[in-house]
């Protein structure tokens, strides 16, 4: 079970679902009531769909570009380290010209739910804890993000827009102390190997 929490958690911060719902509220404000329900069911399974085949297939075509596990954290830890920065020091997450009818899977399904830094994640926490474990915590956390975005709105009345970017802010902060950790056992997993 502690190896469950240990990819939890830091999906939990990568999919940052608080930080997603004023973009998905201001997508979709317009909407009625069963359409905005519509968009949430296309999103998570959208989400879904390419998170679990990117960390089922991921590491197959690492192997097949000779790429090694401690080469990927490296990368890995730096892409969200600077994804999180990039989220720290802008107002807000970026938000693209959205289709109504493909709204559901881009931009929420994909970048908002399952973007580079949630793909980059589980490919990691696949080498660390295994693929089963990994898939159940991703899993998870986009059927959490997908409760979020069905109390939008309470949840927007109680957080209000200051709570809700202070809540996104603090998520990226410990996305980037989760980036400098992967560098650093990226690192330790390189000169080991190498037997330095």
């Amino acid at each position: 079970m502690s190896e469950f929490w240990l990819c939890f958690v830091p999906l939990f911060v990568a999919v940052d679902a608080i930080g997603v719902l004023p973009l998905f509220v201001s997508l979709t404000e317009e909407m009625q009531k069963q359409r905005r329900q519509t968009v949430i069911l296309q999103s998570g399974i959208t989400a879904t769909i390419v998170a679990v085949a990117f960390l089922w297939f991921g590491p197959v075509l690492l192997r097949f570009l000779n790429i090694s596990v401690p080469d990927f954290m490296i990368a890995g830890g730096t892409l969200l380290f600077a994804i999180s920065l990039s989220d720290l020091l802008a107002g807000t997450k970026k938000q693209r010209e959205a289709d109504p009818d493909s709204l559901g899977a881009v931009p929420i399904g994909i970048p908002l739910i399952t973007g580079p830094a949630v793909l980059t994640t589980c490919i990691l926490l696949t080498s660390m804890h295994g693929r089963w474990v990994t898939t159940a915590a991703v899993v998870v956390n986009i059927s959490l993000a997908g409760v979020v975005f069905l109390a939008a709105e309470p949840l927007m009345r109680v957080l209000g827009r200051t709570g809700m970017k202070t809540v996104s802010k603090l998520a990226s902060l410990l996305l980037a102390a989760i980036g400098v950790m992967l560098i650093r056992k990226g690192i330790v997993g390189l000169l080991a190997s190498s037997g330095a």
